[in-house]
């Protein structure tokens, strides 16, 4: 059973490209969660009606596997996330997803 992370942020247009380096298929994210095992990958969704608004999806083979990660990473999952603190104007997580 997949097991997927949604979030949506709003980005001002002058940290557009950044953003969009960390956060994207082959980005910063991605490239700490390939560390671990059960990483499938992340999806980055640039909405067409409205500039600056996006979704990530980062995909899991299951939740057992990101707690895993969390557990194993945390420390460089939040010091990645502070360095990235402020790229977005609002980080919001819109939940977790199974099929």
């Amino acid at each position: 059973m997949a097991y997927n992370i949604i979030w949506e942020f709003r980005v001002p247009k002058e940290r557009i490209h950044d953003f969009e380096a960390a956060y994207g298929f082959d980005g910063t994210w991605s490239a700490l969660f390939s560390k671990a095992e059960g990483f499938i990958k992340v999806e980055l969704l640039r909405c067409t009606e409205e500039e600056g608004r996006y979704l990530t999806i980062d995909h899991w083979i299951s939740q057992r596997a990101f707690d895993a990660f969390q557990a194993k990473f945390a420390s460089d999952y939040h010091s990645l996330d502070q360095r990235l603190e402020g790229i977005a104007t609002t980080e919001k997580r819109i939940g977790a997803f199974s099929i």
